[in-house]
């Protein structure tokens, strides 16, 4: 490796000659910022170069080696068990299978944008199209954090992913699916007679995430004040169950319950109470198997889903509910604000965003406005032929 010091006005820079790109051909020089002094910045020209030297001298690991062997089980320790699990997954079937051979040390910009630009064409395991642009942008995401910590050990001089164009994250355009109050009214009573009727009622009745709702203790209830404290999560990574805290400080918040709500509370934990054989602690699940286990996430889900069958209400998935809690709380001019509380909502801006298209509103708001500008003497059109102006 070569360095040298360039001067742009009253600025010197540090310049490593990192040779040609095997793509392009092109020659690869890379700039870093060394101040006013010339000395300062032979001197950093120098130790680059020392450095980059000594790099390309060792083998270094492979980019599979380096993520799967020291990146993610370090990383086990500082993420949740469930990001930790999303990261893994995004690497061991999306980047290992095309770049894992590569050297650390030598992967470009130029590599990863290629393996995105494939991903987004046909990168789907079971070979129906390409991956949405979200997902390869978490690719792109996880990447950067990991070569981010190889340049901070000193593995790499440069984070390459910096270099990479990612793909653009776009928003849905599709709208979200919701029931009316009359089909909420029809699934919960074709729930009523089963034992976790309790859990879908609330589910409705406060717009929870399945692991909120799943990862609730007694102790987080406040009957008598009518308040739910949410500030935790029942997930599940490789169908193994942990204990997640809230995503997000607004994640972890107070939801207030209705009347009704309160009694099917009350009556679930008499029903609780006779299958078990010791008083309910604080600590234990809310919604729990009959010996105390918790519900898994997917059984709670699938059992969701026959009800739903046998239901005369359209298709949805439980997640759903949630969607349905917040369209109708809007819909009945319930202010935005609240309604991002009650969901658990980084702002109120993004609640906004994501309902904006409901149902009906378009038509409410024209009738709105019609009724502010017209009334039964202005409904004719009288024209008045006139000279037209220009003519």
């Amino acid at each position: 490796m070569k360095g040298y010091v360039a001067q742009k006005g009253n600025r010197f820079y540090a310049v490593i000659y990192e040779g040609r790109d095997p793509l392009s051909g092109r020659e690869r020089r890379r700039w870093y910022p060394a101040g006013t002094s010339r000395e300062e910045a032979e001197a950093l020209a120098t130790r680059l170069a020392g450095s980059a030297a000594q790099i390309e001298r060792e083998p270094g690991p492979t980019l599979a080696n380096f993520l799967l062997r020291q990146w993610l089980p370090a990383k086990q320790l500082s993420l949740r068990p469930s990001t930790w699990d999303g990261y893994r997954r995004l690497l061991e079937l999306h980047v290992v299978p095309k770049l894992g051979a590569a050297s650390l040390r030598r992967l470009r910009g130029e590599q990863l944008e290629a393996l995105y630009a494939q991903l987004i064409s046909g990168g789907r395991r079971d070979g129906r199209g390409g991956l949405e642009a979200k997902t390869v942008l978490e690719i792109h995401v996880v990447l950067r954090k990991a070569l981010g910590d190889a340049r901070r050990r000193g593995l790499v001089l440069h984070n390459v992913a910096e270099d990479a164009e990612a793909p653009k994250r776009r928003r849905s355009c599709a709208p979200f699916r919701a029931w009316n109050a009359e089909q909420l009214r029809q699934f919960l009573a074709a729930a009523r007679p089963h034992r976790l009727f309790p859990g879908f009622w609330l589910a409705a009745n406060t717009g929870m995430r399945r692991s909120e709702l799943l990862g609730l203790r007694w102790g987080d209830l406040d009957l008598e004040n009518g308040q739910i404290a949410v500030s935790r999560a029942l997930v599940s990574v490789a169908y193994v169950l942990h204990d997640s805290p809230g995503k997000t400080r607004t994640a972890r918040r107070p939801i207030d319950l209705d009347e009704v709500t309160i009694g099917v509370l009350h009556q679930w934990r008499l029903v609780r109470q006779s299958e078990c054989s010791s008083p309910i602690d604080t600590d234990d699940y809310v919604f729990a198997s009959p010996n105390g286990a918790p519900i898994h996430p997917d059984a709670f889900s699938k059992t969701f889903e026959r009800i739903v069958a046998v239901a005369d209400v359209p298709r949805l998935r439980l997640h759903d509910l949630r969607h349905t809690h917040a369209s109708l709380l809007l819909k009945e001019r319930v202010p935005i604000k609240v309604v991002s509380e009650r969901l658990g909502h980084a702002t109120p801006g993004f609640t906004m965003a994501t309902y904006q298209q409901l149902p009906g509103m378009q038509s409410d708001a024209a009738r709105a406005f019609g009724g502010l500008i017209c009334d039964a003497a202005s409904t004719g059109f009288n024209p008045v032929e006139g000279p037209v102006e220009g003519k």
